[in-house]
């Protein structure tokens, strides 16, 4: 049974697929990363960039009592294109009269 007093380190495996065998798997949109500040993080965070991903937003970092957890998100960057499309359709849809606060 494991010890109900250590910390709990965010899992590194992989999700089980649901793709297809054989077919190509679709790149998530978003993917967050957690995990300790050591190489194996900065590793994967890199792997991602490689992969087409950006950096989304500011790292984050936590002391969980013995070590440093730090997370970085990262999204595809036709992600940000399709979210930033969505926002100004939204934005063109809305009736404006003429008054009020810009």
């Amino acid at each position: 049974m494991p010890d109900a007093s250590a910390p709990a380190v965010p899992s590194t495996a992989p999700a089980p697929s649901t793709a297809v065998p054989g077919a190509a798997e679709e790149k998530l949109a978003y993917r967050l990363f957690t995990g300790p500040d050591d190489r194996a993080f900065c590793e994967r965070v890199s792997a991602a960039l490689a992969d087409g991903y950006v950096l989304h937003g500011s790292p984050a970092a936590t002391f969980n009592g013995s070590s440093v957890i730090v997370a970085q998100a990262v999204v595809l960057p036709a992600a940000i294109a399709s979210a930033d499309a969505a926002v100004a359709n939204a934005v063109d849809d809305l009736e404006f009269d003429g008054e009020g606060h810009a």
